[in-house]
């Protein structure tokens, strides 16, 4: 039995988090096209018969921009020193660049061994990939390199072969009927936020926070959900809650249909938005919400 912890890392909308969630088999973390989606570190557990791989979801990184940003930066770096094997993730659909060659270079040097995954490979243009991949070996990076596509399935049997096979032989991390450290609550507020990503453009939704003052399920099997959307200032409320509340209402029910896939139940929601000045940059009120600060082992 090998069994072992692999970070995720790179750059911010990269795909690592889709990646996470299909070769876990189940939806571990929430996913936007906007930068900045995963705010936390998230485990997804992966367990066969004679493996475990307990993937690290990492936030992209990003250029802090508030404390929120920059607590998120800490966590990658603290989540990339204290695993068994780091994979890189690129997005082949934008390309690899020096930034990214910059990056890996940096966590190589961290002596833990690595390996990159080139997403998104189904919406790139096929000659591409040829020229993507002589990249890697013209900058001198002597590692292997996964082309996948996770939406089409592409390679990531072999990506899931490859990452068990760098693991020390261990018993088992976590009993094999667990696929995430998070519990259902910390799930709940995700998918809420992952919709207001989906719906809602530009600055809006990475100003915002999910406040769960409610989470009950009901002699009847119904959940009972009562939450905040917390976010900046009075005039990102308005385009939250919409002319007669049509917004808050479009994206509550977007929202509860997941909610309802994921617990196995109905939901009764209820939505708040409040609003709290400037809050990512307030130390006491990312505390609050829930945001943990991963020190240095």
């Amino acid at each position: 039995m090998r069994s072992g912890y692999v970070a995720v890392i790179g750059r911010a909308n990269a795909g690592k988090s889709t990646l996470i969630n299909v070769m876990v088999g189940e939806k571990v973390s929430i996913v936007s096209p906007k930068p900045q989606t995963t705010r936390d570190r998230i485990l997804g557990v992966l367990t066969e018969d004679d493996y475990q791989i307990v993937f690290v979801d990492t936030p992209g990184i990003y250029k802090a921009r508030n404390a929120l940003t920059d607590m998120m930066m800490r966590t990658t770096e603290t989540s990339a020193r204290s695993v068994d094997f780091l994979l890189y993730v690129v997005d082949g659909h934008d390309g690899v660049d020096e930034e990214d060659f910059a990056l890996i270079q940096k966590y190589q040097s961290l002596g833990i061994p690595m390996a990159i995954a080139c997403t998104k490979i189904d919406i790139m243009p096929k000659e591409n990939l040829p020229l993507t991949l002589a990249k890697f070996a013209d900058a001198g990076l002597d590692l292997d390199v996964f082309p996948v596509s996770a939406r089409k399935g592409k390679n990531i049997r072999e990506l899931k072969k490859f990452l068990s096979e760098q693991l020390p032989e261990s018993e088992p991390l976590f009993t094999d009927d667990i696929v995430s450290d998070k519990s259902e609550k910390f799930m709940v507020a995700e998918i809420m936020r992952e919709k207001i990503l989906l719906k809602f453009d530009k600055e809006i939704p990475h100003g915002i926070a999910i406040v769960i003052n409610t989470f009950e399920r009901k002699d009847n099997g119904v959940y009972e959900i009562n939450l905040d959307i917390v976010c900046e200032r009075a005039n990102h409320k308005a385009i939250l809650i919409g002319k007669q509340g049509k917004a808050i209402k479009e994206v509550s029910s977007f929202a509860r249909q997941d909610l309802e896939k994921f617990l196995g139940a109905k939901v009764f929601l209820t939505t708040f938005v409040k609003v709290k000045e400037d809050w990512r940059d307030r130390p006491n009120l990312l505390r609050e919400y829930g945001y943990e600060d991963l020190k240095n082992d």
